[in-house]
């Protein structure tokens, strides 16, 4: 499938920041998902993941979330560039950070790629958790969370989650105990379209395949999983 990329402009809480942005070429509105970014910024890795989004028939937007402290950054997965990103991450204020979620939903839904269509969201690491915030603040269409450190401590906002959500944990992820998981699991119980998977042998960041701890039996499952969810929902 051809897509086309670009980068656009969203006006925030703090004012005007980027985001990647990839749809199929031709053909009429799509469904929009929002991919928000890990604690690495909008690097190669969530470009390719927006691209990926757009070749299976989404348009698809990754905001710059880090803009409040450093605009456009993009890191690696070196030690140094681990404690940049959670540097920068401890600077910022998670209901700005919602808000400017919601302002790149804004953006997606007036594109002519996919106006009047159905939004999801999707995020990995930090961008997990925020996919968390937004499914119990925002109500998507449809959330698939990966790997978000954080939730277990903000489980009070889980009965706000009114939309059909995924959680993906690997069991063997140290920032993330199967205490904090079972926490959540036990929290989302009962919810009609919540499910939360876990991987045995996937570490955390087992979906990016610039990492050492890429998973590829478990990203491919996971992200089966998410396209699952995302063709029942917003398609």
């Amino acid at each position: 499938m051809a897509i086309k990329t670009e980068t656009v402009q969203i006006k925030g809480a703090g004012g005007t920041f980027s985001g990647f942005f990839a749809a199929p070429q031709g053909g009429g509105p799509v469904p929009g998902v929002v991919v928000v970014q890990e604690i690495f910024g909008v690097n190669s890795h969530m470009r390719d993941m927006v691209q990926r989004f757009a070749n299976a028939g989404y348009a698809a937007l990754a905001p710059d979330l880090f803009y409040h402290v450093q605009p456009n950054l993009e890191l690696g997965y070196t030690p140094d560039d681990i404690a940049k990103g959670r540097e920068i991450r401890g600077k910022l204020d998670n209901d700005k950070t919602v808000a400017d979620v919601k302002a790149t939903f804004d953006v997606l839904a007036a594109r002519p790629e996919c106006q009047g269509q159905k939004l999801g969201i999707t995020g990995y690491c930090y961008g997990g958790f925020i996919t968390y915030l937004a499914a119990c603040r925002l109500k998507p269409a449809a959330a698939a969370a990966y790997y978000g450190g954080g939730i277990a401590g903000f489980l009070g906002e889980a009965d706000g989650i009114g939309t059909p959500t995924q959680f993906h944990f690997g069991e063997k992820d140290p920032g993330i105990p199967m205490a904090d998981v079972d926490q959540i699991k036990a929290k989302v119980q009962g919810k009609p379209n919540v499910e939360v998977f876990t991987y045995a042998d996937a570490d955390h960041g087992f979906n990016c395949n610039d990492r050492k701890s890429y998973n590829e039996a478990a990203a491919k499952l996971a992200w089966q999983r998410t396209m699952d969810l995302f063709g029942k929902h917003l398609k």
